[in-house]
């Protein structure tokens, strides 16, 4: 048995969205303007940020380093849901499945961890104006991504482990666009148990200790700008996490209730419904929030239309 599980468990399918044509071809046309609009305004990010003087500050490379992870992160998962929409491609190997599932939950802890550092940026900025300088160095900021890429990517080793340890005996279709964990693991016929209770307490923990350092800080920044004086002065410290905040309330509107839940195998076709929201539009979205709501990034972008050096993609 064990053998021919190990065979069987090489291949699987991933249903997608079952429906006519017109479905199909609705949501591959969705999926694929907003991965070229993700990948674009992302990327468009990375060269004003990294070609315009004025935007070299910690708060700017946090959001360069979103805009990396947003690209890999939809990369992750749409090319192949592509694919699968069009009929061509829906299977899919062991390994292939197993490091697709890796890659999408490792970066969706990353991002908490990154949201969480942009909101203690922010803290310090709006909190301490004077000292924030000395306290967010380049080298500080340099250590907080890098532990949050690293954290993000550790954090996922125990599931993947574990999912890669389950026996695969029954039907081969995944319920699903990508390999997401709990129509995966629902095809198991050994006990998901401990598969189930790690990852909720691995999202309860990033979710929970991200969210706690996001709230706290966001108490501060509102505690600190309510005693400002000039209604003026309310609005352009508050200019200055706005951006941040409203991204914030996206992605944790959008994934909270994707992890923090009892069983993984519940409700999987809202799950299915809920993470085109957060693989798909949310990270489409982000560019256009730093651009429209960010003043620096508006004047930025002007300077390089009218210098005729506008990034191009």
């Amino acid at each position: 048995m064990d053998a021919d599980n190990k065979t069987l468990a090489q291949d699987f399918v991933l249903l997608g969205f079952p429906g006519p044509q017109a479905l199909q071809l609705s949501l591959f046309s969705l999926f694929l303007v907003m991965y070229v609009l993700t990948v674009g305004g992302n990327v468009a990010i990375l060269v004003l940020v990294g070609t315009a003087p004025q935007l070299h500050t910690p708060m700017y490379f946090f959001l360069s380093n979103l805009s990396f992870l947003e690209i890999w992160y939809t990369t992750a998962v749409v090319p192949k849901a592509l694919a699968v929409l069009l009929g061509r491609s829906q299977d899919i190997g062991f390994p292939s499945c197993l490091l697709q599932m890796y890659l999408v939950f490792s970066l969706g802890c990353t991002e908490y961890f990154l949201l969480a550092v942009m909101a203690y940026d922010r803290y310090l900025a709006v909190c301490y104006p004077l000292h924030y300088g000395a306290i967010m160095s380049s080298l500080l900021s340099l250590r907080l991504a890098l532990g949050c890429w690293a954290c993000g990517f550790l954090a996922i080793v125990a599931p993947t482990a574990l999912v890669s340890s389950l026996s695969f005996c029954g039907p081969h279709a995944i319920n699903h666009f990508f390999c997401d964990i709990a129509p995966w693991i629902a095809l198991a016929c050994s006990s998901t148990q401990a598969v189930e209770i790690v990852a909720f307490v691995i999202a309860c923990v990033v979710i929970l200790s991200s969210c706690l350092i996001t709230l706290v800080s966001y108490v501060y920044i509102i505690s600190t700008i309510l005693r400002i004086p000039s209604a003026s002065g309310q609005s352009k410290a508050f200019s200055t996490c706005s951006s941040h905040l409203t991204v914030v309330l996206l992605w944790y509107g959008s994934t909270i209730f994707l992890h923090v839940r009892t069983s993984i195998k519940d409700a999987l076709d809202l799950s299915k419904a809920i993470h085109i929201l957060n693989t798909v539009v949310t990270p489409v979205l982000n560019p256009f929030i730093y651009t429209l709501r960010n003043k620096e990034v508006r004047e930025s972008l002007l300077r390089k239309w009218k210098g005729g050096k506008l990034p191009t993609v």
